[in-house]
C-alpha cells in the first residue's frame, strides 16, 4: 500500500471521522447538489450553495453519531460493524454526545441562513432518522427501511428549497422520488448483509420473510421509482435528456431486478443472490448519482 492509500486509511479510521459514517454524508452531498442545481436554472448562488452543502452535511453527520451511540449493542453482533469506535470504547458516549450537538448547531445555523423550508425539511429528516427509525422502528418493525426512506429522501428536497422557500410539486416529486429510491438500495444491502443482520435480529425483509419477497418489494419499487422520477419533465423541470437517461437506466435497473433467482437453501444466502443483490446496489449507486447530474445539467 503505497503512501497516499494508507494515509487515507489512518484518516478514514480516526474516530471523529468513523463515527459521522463519512461514506453516507458524502453520498448524501451529491443528492443536495442535484437538488439545488436543479432549483438554480443555472443560476446558482454559490455562498447559498456552500451554506446548504456544509450545513447538510452537519446535519447528516450528527444523526450519524447519534445512530451509532442508539446502535453500539448490534453493531457488536455484525461483522461489519462490531469495530466501530463506540463498540470498541475509541469514542465515549459523552464526547459522542458533544460532538453530535456541535455538528447540529453549525448545520441548523448554515440552513438558518438558506430559507426556513430548507431549515425545516432538514428537522424533519433528522427526527425521522434519529427519533423514529433508530430508536424504534431499525429493531422492532418490516417497516424499518420505508421509515427510513423519509429521512434519507430530504438531501436532495433541502438542496432544492435553499432556492426555493415554497413548497411546490417538484419539491414532493423530489421527496417520493429518493424516498422510493431508498428501497431497492436498502433491500438490496440486506440481502447480501442478511447473516449480519440475522445475528443482530434486525427485521429486514430477507430475515423476517424471504428473498423472493425482498426481490418482489425492490422490483415494485424501482417501477414506481421510474414513475415518480418522470414527472420532473412532466412538471417541465427538467428537459427530455433527463427523461432519455432516467427511463433507460431506470429500465435497465428494473429489467436485473426482476431476473429469476434461485431460491436461498436454508438460512445463507446461495451465492446467485449475493451477486444479484451486489448489481442491485450497484446500479442504485450509479442511477443516484446520474439522476442528480442530469438534474443539473438538463434543466429547463
Amino acid at each position: 500500500m503505497n503512501k497516499l492509500a494508507q494515509l487515507r486509511v489512518d484518516v478514514a479510521r480516526q474516530p471523529l471521522i468513523q463515527v459521522i459514517k463519512p461514506g453516507i454524508v458524502f453520498g448524501n452531498a451529491i443528492t443536495v447538489l442535484g437538488g439545488y442545481f436543479l432549483a438554480a436554472r443555472g443560476q446558482p448562488d454559490w455562498p447559498i450553495l456552500w451554506q446548504v452543502l456544509i450545513g447538510t452535511m452537519a446535519v447528516i453527520a450528527s444523526g450519524c453519531v447519534i445512530n451509532n451511540i442508539i446502535d453500539r449493542d448490534i453493531d457488536s453482533k455484525m461483522q461489519r460493524t462490531c469495530d466501530r469506535v463506540l463498540v470498541t470504547g475509541e469514542l465515549s458516549i459523552t464526547n459522542a454526545l458533544l460532538y453530535a450537538a456541535a455538528l447540529l448547531t453549525v448545520g441548523l445555523l448554515c440552513l438558518a441562513a438558506t430559507t426556513s423550508l430548507a431549515l425545516y425539511s432538514a428537522l424533519f429528516g433528522y427526527v425521522v432518522y434519529v427519533g423514529l427509525y433508530s430508536l424504534y422502528f431499525k429493531r422492532q418493525s418490516v417497516w424499518g427501511t420505508f421509515v427510513g426512506s423519509f429521512s434519507g429522501a430530504i438531501p436532495p428536497v433541502i438542496g432544492y428549497a435553499a432556492l426555493t422557500p415554497h413548497i411546490n410539486a417538484v419539491y414532493w416529486v423530489l421527496f417520493a422520488m429518493f424516498a422510493i429510491w431508498q428501497m431497492p438500495h436498502a433491500y438490496a444491502i440486506a440481502v447480501f448483509r442478511k447473516k449480519d443482520y440475522s445475528a443482530a435480529a434486525i427485521p429486514v425483509l430477507p430475515v423476517k420473510y424471504s428473498f423472493r419477497t425482498a426481490q418482489w418489494h425492490i422490483a415494485i419499487s424501482i417501477a414506481l421509482f421510474l414513475i415518480v422520477g418522470s414527472l420532473l419533465t412532466a412538471f417541465k423541470a427538467t428537459g427530455y435528456a433527463y427523461l432519455a437517461v432516467h427511463l433507460a437506466l431506470s429500465g435497465y435497473w428494473l429489467w436485473i431486478a426482476m431476473k429469476p433467482i434461485k431460491i436461498e437453501q436454508g438460512q445463507e444466502p446461495v451465492a446467485q443472490q449475493i451477486k444479484w443483490a451486489y448489481k442491485v446496489f450497484g446500479l442504485s449507486i450509479v442511477i443516484m448519482m446520474a439522476s442528480c447530474f442530469m438534474m443539473a445539467v438538463d434543466f429547463v
